[in-house]
């Protein structure tokens, strides 16, 4: 069995781990976490990358507390909301003790998670969603490269943001891997 599936939209935000590169947006985050999940047998997923983020600095860390759809919207009941696995927080918590743990709003679209959420980002729902379905306990965990409602994009800091989270990334995954295991 594997320890941790780590996970992250782009290359980038992998900085030369060994992962799952899972595209960006919630529909290619779901279906390509959904089938590594298939192929493989983890026992936990470990889901990073950069986020907009509403009265927060710039390089903090966020670990996410669950991960909303916000661009789902129907008459009937839905599942728009995933919980991160408890366990996982707090292996999170013991690596970065200075980080906030915030809902993490999921959209397709830049800007596109209204005023509800206080991170934003483009997949944790679809891989958290993925991960609840195949009963493996997952973790969010996020580092702030703008503000949301920022449009100039020159003024993001993606490279410190991904810096931050890499920083981070190996002691993460030996905290997760050592919780997960039996």
């Amino acid at each position: 069995m594997l320890d941790v599936l780590l996970v992250a939209a782009t290359e980038r935000e992998l900085d030369g781990r060994d992962g799952l590169v899972c595209g960006v947006g919630p529909v290619e985050a779901a279906a390509a976490t959904a089938r590594a999940l298939a192929l493989g047998n983890w026992r936990a997923v470990l889901h990073i990358g950069v986020a907009g983020g509403r009265d927060l600095d710039v390089g903090s860390l966020v670990i996410g507390a669950e991960a909303i759809y916000c661009d789902l919207s129907a008459a009937i009941l839905l599942v728009d909301r995933v919980p991160a696995n408890p366990r996982l927080i707090a292996a999170a918590q013991q690596v970065i003790p200075g980080a906030r743990i915030l809902p993490i709003g999921t959209s397709a679209a830049v800007g596109g998670t209204g005023r509800d959420v206080a991170v934003e980002a483009m997949e944790g729902f679809g891989v958290l969603r993925a991960a609840a379905l195949a009963g493996v306990p997952a973790v969010e965990i996020r580092a702030i490269s703008n503000q949301i409602d920022d449009p100039d994009r020159s003024r993001w800091q993606i490279t410190e943001a991904i810096d931050a989270l890499s920083r981070e990334t190996p002691a993460l995954v030996a905290q997760i891997s050592s919780v997960v295991r039996p």
